[in-house]
């Protein structure tokens, strides 16, 4: 038997109003969820708010045996990113590029 694949399809499922699929589906843009903002996870305040009074702690680690500070560039790379040693230090891959 030939389908007309241009003819509108009727099913059981399309007797369902957009409303109560509305309902049955939570509404994602409502700022009523209680979820933490995707694009924001630790609640970072955003560009041109007042930060002079927050203090940030930051771990910084030394320098680690596999790596170096290309002095082109001023990078922490690992060694495998090592070029050649120029006469002001060690130079990366990139930079010697």
């Amino acid at each position: 038997m030939a389908t007309d694949y241009d003819a509108p399809r009727k099913s059981e499922d399309d007797s369902e109003s957009i409303e109560a699929l509305k309902e049955r589906v939570p509404d994602k843009l409502s700022g009523s969820s209680g979820d933490e903002d995707a694009d924001n996870p630790s609640s970072f305040d955003l560009p041109g708010a007042d930060l002079s009074d927050l203090e940030l702690d930051v771990v910084v680690l030394p320098p680690q045996q596999d790596e170096f500070t290309c002095m082109n560039c001023f990078l922490v790379k690992h060694r495998s990113q090592l070029d050649h040693e120029g006469a002001s230090g060690p130079i990366c891959k990139e930079c010697a590029a």
